[in-house]
């Protein structure tokens, strides 16, 4: 179920920003916007939080779909369990990113070589 694109559509829609204006913001076309609402699978750590910059929300509202009152830290001083669930998925997202970048330029170095 596509979550997190369906907050980010309503937060969106709430504050009467479009999906023009997001797509050029996040410097993509119109229509790679809307699948990002459509498909959150698309969504990457850079997106997550340019669109929660853009939009003036709490990056952990896009998760959770609740806005943050309290510190993002629990009383202890360390890291609540919701945020800790939502910073390993950031966390591997971009590992993953850096895996798909290192792949790119191993590829790019043979290509010139070539």
């Amino acid at each position: 179920m596509n979550v997190i694109g369906q907050r980010i559509k309503k937060l969106r829609e709430e504050k009467g920003v479009t999906q023009e204006s997001m797509a050029l913001q996040l410097d993509v076309t119109q229509s790679n916007y809307g699948r990002l609402e459509k498909d959150d699978r698309r969504l990457n750590v850079v997106k997550l939080i340019k669109i929660a910059r853009i939009l003036d929300v709490n990056l952990m509202y896009l998760f959770n779909g609740m806005l943050e009152q309290t510190s993002a830290q629990g009383i202890d001083g360390g890291l609540t369990q919701t945020n800790k669930e939502v910073y390993d998925i950031l966390v591997e997202s971009l590992r993953s990113e850096i895996h798909h970048l290192k792949e790119e330029i191993n590829f790019l170095r043979v290509i010139v070589r070539s």
